[in-house]
């Protein structure tokens, strides 16, 4: 809401009002689709795979390995009962030894981007910084999927 109408409620006894300013970003980062001149863009949000890999920073990190061979990827995302990202298993991380945990051989706190980000921009910044995926999550770090660089450019140039 404006901070008008804000002030108007409060002029009409409202006690407790709040100007939400972060409305649009908001709605957007949670992956809700726009109206407008942004509504036929594609965003991260809509290119996001939403089954890449997850586990459990407890797991055994060879159950996991097997988990994740058995798939289409070559990462798994660590989150905890939320969906909540707190790491990310590589394949530098998936190659390793048996024996470790999940929590030992993750890298903490991986890059991420919201839903609302553009997707010729995200590819941009893939190619820019060299990176061939990209996480996904919501404010709150909730995770949303990854996006991998070849399926975005797909996606731009069948538009």
């Amino acid at each position: 809401m404006s901070p008008r109408a804000a002030w108007r409620l409060e002029a009409l006894g409202f006690s407790w009002v709040l100007d939400y300013a972060a409305g649009k970003v908001d709605w957007g980062a949670a992956g809700l689709r726009y109206e407008g001149s942004l509504a036929g863009r594609p965003t991260a949000g809509a290119a996001a795979d939403v089954a890449v890999p997850t586990c459990s920073p407890a797991e055994d990190l060879a159950t996991v390995q097997a988990r994740v061979r058995a798939s289409d990827f070559e990462t798994c995302i660590v989150v905890n009962d939320q969906r909540i990202v707190l790491g990310r298993l590589g394949r530098r991380a998936l190659g390793a030894g048996a024996g470790l945990s999940v929590a030992e051989a993750m890298t903490d706190g991986p890059s991420t981007v919201r839903p609302s980000l553009l997707l010729a921009d995200l590819v941009t910044q893939m190619v820019d910084g060299g990176r061939t995926t990209s996480l996904v999550t919501t404010l709150d770090g909730r995770l949303v999927g990854l996006v991998r660089r070849d399926a975005a450019e797909r996606m731009i140039d069948s538009r």
